[in-house]
């Protein structure tokens, strides 16, 4: 389906953006694929347009068909700097950040600096894991070990932050990357979660939390 599915996003209506990605196994991501988990994200004009897509596409069908499980997210963007492939794929809505908060990061690696960069996963994926307040996490890529990109839910933007800002390793290494000008592109964005559909391990990650019921 990584390469199957091109044909068809190529041609979806409505589709300002996509990327299929892989996945890293273990906490956060590491250079170790697991072939068995794979995501798809999606920029649409509107959030029916979205659910449009997800409920009655002939792609999520044969996606829906082939997987043991299939978990959607609807979000909306409130903040985004940097560029993914050359351009900005997320515009901020007009929206106050409230409940449940997703974090993506996303960069490309110069290759001099790979090596280097890697050495330092393993510290910040054992921070991440031992999050308490972490309620969902996943590495994704498009190429292995260049052009990587972790997801995470917390339940507040004040949780975020401070485990961006505060915690050892996370912090050191960010100082790195920003010193030594290591990526050759990079994207931050965060998003509030207007709702979700389907499981993640037998379970909804959400359960308990409020997430916005607006559509804006």
């Amino acid at each position: 389906m990584m390469g199957v599915a091109r044909l068809s996003l190529r041609r979806t209506a409505n589709l300002q953006f996509w990327k299929l990605l892989g996945s890293g196994s273990g906490e956060g991501f590491t250079p170790k694929p697991n072939f068995s988990v794979y995501g798809l994200l999606c920029v649409w004009p509107s959030h029916a347009a979205a659910q449009d897509f997800i409920e009655r596409s002939a792609l999520m069908a044969r996606y829906t068909r082939q997987a043991d499980e299939v978990y959607t997210l609807y979000l909306a963007t409130h903040a985004v700097r940097g560029s993914w492939s050359g351009g900005a794929p997320f515009e901020c809505a007009d929206i106050t950040p409230r409940g449940p908060i997703a974090a993506l990061t996303r960069a490309t690696l110069k290759l001099r600096h790979m090596r280097r960069f890697w050495q330092q996963e393993p510290n910040i994926s054992a921070r991440i894991g031992g999050n308490s307040d972490v309620v969902f996490k996943i590495g994704l890529g498009e190429l292995p070990m260049m052009q990587q990109m972790t997801f995470s839910i917390w339940p507040s933007e004040e949780a975020m932050n401070h485990f961006a800002r505060h915690e050892g390793a996370h912090a050191q290494a960010i100082s790195h990357v920003r010193q030594g000008g290591w990526f050759k592109e990079e994207l931050y964005a965060r998003f509030s979660i207007l709702g979700s559909h389907g499981t993640w391990h037998g379970a909804e990650p959400l359960s308990g939390l409020s997430t916005r019921k607006d559509t804006t």
